[in-house]
């Protein structure tokens, strides 16, 4: 494990308040007093503010309805593993040597969560505009481009249209369960096609978690009708 004082320099951010980074960066598994659940939920709310702000300065011509899709696009488990992952914070997360084993490290929710709750450290300490400095920064460093067109991606439509035309028929969504506290509920999607399980993921909305099942379902069939055309 990296020290965390090397991500206040990819950061560039130091902490006066050397816990609060800590904090951030404790995962639940490591069996403190504290870990980085509640600044989770306190970065969830800045960086859906910070997002939200952006794309209203950058599109100034958008409506809501876009400008909504826009956001979810961005603001979800898997737009913010990729931001986390652009710091390599996954090496600076502080673990129990069973969640270590278990690849905890490379799991997008926990990576996700982790970037969140240190978004939220450097909201409480410098406050929102050195918040807003880095997301900012990492977003546009991350995406080369921000539009509805390049991030909204319809895996759902997609998987319906190439059942539809593989199989004759379109996939069925079944919830196989929710967890977590209430107000950070997460859902376990399958998709049925032919009466056979072709995925499962899980996320923080059902339809979040529809959209990466069909993601996985789409590179699964593609990948089966290669190999029957080889």
């Amino acid at each position: 494990m990296k020290e965390y004082r090397e991500l206040e320099e990819r950061l560039g951010y130091t902490f006066e308040n050397k816990q609060l980074i800590i904090e951030a960066l404790t995962h639940k598994s490591y069996k403190k007093p504290y870990n980085n659940e509640r600044l989770e939920f306190l970065g969830d709310a800045v960086l859906d503010l910070i997002v939200g702000e952006f794309l209203f300065q950058k599109f100034p011509d958008s409506d809501e309805g876009v400008l909504s899709k826009i956001r979810a696009s961005l603001v979800n488990e898997s737009g913010f593993n990729q931001l986390a992952r652009k710091i390599d914070l996954g090496s600076f997360i502080y673990l129990s040597a069973a969640e270590e084993n278990n690849n905890g490290r490379e799991k997008p929710s926990l990576l996700s969560n982790a970037f969140e709750a240190v978004i939220g450290a450097i909201y409480l300490e410098g406050g929102l505009e050195a918040a807003r400095k880095i997301a900012v920064k990492l977003l546009t460093e991350t995406h080369q481009k921000i539009d509805l067109q390049s991030l909204s991606k319809d895996y759902k439509t997609a998987l319906q249209e190439l059942t539809q035309a593989t199989h004759g028929v379109t996939p069925t969504y079944a919830l196989l369960r929710s967890f977590g506290p209430d107000h950070k509920k997460e859902f376990e999607i399958a998709i049925i096609l032919d009466g056979e399980t072709i995925a499962t993921a899980q996320g923080k909305s059902k339809k979040e978690a529809q959209q990466k099942a069909a993601h996985i379902a789409l590179k699964k069939l593609k990948n089966n009708e290669a190999e029957k055309k080889k």
